[in-house]
């Protein structure tokens, strides 16, 4: 199985996991703050009913038991007794601000009674036929309940967030140490093999009937080419030096040098619409970005078929479409093409776009992405670099 595929489905499956752990909290958390709004609701009639009792019970028999038992047992619940015009005459749990007047007090439990008024009907009672009104709100409690979940949601999700950005920070920070230290050890392997290629290279250039053979000249160019490559390699992982470079003539460059190189079959053609713009690249790594894509590119089309380039400026943004007449790239595979090991080659590590998008997004600031593709209608790919203005003097 794709191991990035694999990926996404322990994901899917972590994140459902999570979903139903916060779904279940939440149906759970309001099933309690149900039955606790029930309790307090019959805790309020009874202190309703205890106090009608208490005001209007002839003899003291029961009056201790009714004041200690339950009026004086709601210690949880805000409650205020009115008379039957809503002026408050008493409180319970109500937090009163220290330091107000008699008149103020007065006006911040009316503030509370229009509250109270908001969450629950209030309990009629009557005191030798004068009515009094008892309303109450939800205890802190309560309260507490209801908004809890939440907030252990929310540090739960925060803690979550963290610790994936600070996982995928630190994946990224091996990934980018293998692909270094591999890159270092292709650069040593290369140097023994090519050190000797130069020497033959410089034997075949002195000798008859070598040295003014076409072949020879040939040769060189590709051993040169092989220690650009090398190059190539050792300067990952450094602080690669950009300069000011115009685009066209660094695209045009690389397509000259496949040209020879590749089938008869396939056609290069190139436009620049920047009338020689530039950017700031480090030549041999864009160089192997466009000798990447275009090899793809031709792999796509079989070894027949035609590569167009085109070069805009789009506010300031250099852009390079490098478009084929290949088979075409489903839109699902637009991102996992760029990621290590995809291919869709018989023989093929899978690492050449994923070099070319940390060549361009890394090291240059860029983007590169698939700007567009069909079935057998080929493929655009996109090279997004900031445009270099020169200072003037």
């Amino acid at each position: 199985m794709d191991i990035y595929k694999l990926n996404v489905r322990i994901k899917f499956v972590i994140v459902l996991l999570g979903l139903i752990v916060i779904v279940g909290s939440l149906f759970y958390t309001d099933y309690l703050a149900k039955r606790l709004v029930e309790r307090e609701k019959k805790l309020i009639d009874l202190y309703a009913k205890a106090l009608e009792t208490v005001a209007t019970q002839e003899t003291n028999a029961n009056m201790a038991f009714l004041t200690e038992t339950i009026i004086n047992a709601n210690t949880s619940v805000p409650v205020v007794l009115a008379d039957g015009q809503g002026e408050p005459l008493s409180s319970k749990n109500v937090d009163i601000p220290s330091g107000l007047s008699e008149n103020e007090t007065n006006v911040f439990l009316k503030k509370e009674i229009a509250i109270m008024k908001g969450q629950y009907e209030p309990i009629v009672i009557e005191f030798y036929g004068m009515k009094n009104i008892i309303y109450y709100k939800d205890s802190q409690i309560l309260i507490m309940l209801r908004y809890y979940p939440y907030i252990q949601l929310s540090a739960i999700l925060f803690l979550s967030l963290a610790g994936y950005v600070a996982f995928n920070y630190s994946k990224k920070a091996e990934q980018s140490k293998v692909w270094v230290g591999l890159a270092k050890e292709t650069a040593h392997q290369l140097g023994t093999p090519l050190s000797s290629l130069f020497a033959i290279r410089d034997y075949f250039k002195e000798i008859e009937p070598f040295k003014d053979d076409p072949m020879t000249e040939e040769l060189a160019k590709d051993v040169d080419r092989l220690n650009v490559i090398t190059a190539r390699f050792s300067q990952i992982g450094l602080e690669g030096k950009l300069n000011n470079e115009i685009v066209s003539n660094v695209v045009e460059e690389n397509i000259d040098y496949l040209k020879s190189r590749t089938s008869s079959y396939i056609t290069y053609s190139m436009i620049d619409h920047t009338n020689g713009a530039e950017a700031k690249m480090n030549i041999s790594l864009m160089g192997w970005v466009i000798e990447n894509i275009c090899k793809n590119a031709i792999d796509a089309m079989d070894g027949r078929g035609a590569i167009e380039i085109n070069i805009s400026s789009i506010k300031k943004v250099i852009c390079i479409d490098i478009k084929d007449t290949g088979k075409g790239i489903p839109k699902n595979k637009f991102t996992s093409i760029f990621k290590p090991g995809f291919t869709t080659k018989k023989r093929g590590w899978g690492l050449g776009l994923t070099l070319v998008k940390r060549i361009v997004e890394e090291y240059h600031g860029g983007k590169v992405f698939v700007l567009n593709s069909g079935a057998d209608k080929g493929t655009t790919f996109r090279i997004e670099l900031k445009e270099a203005f020169l200072k003037e003097v």
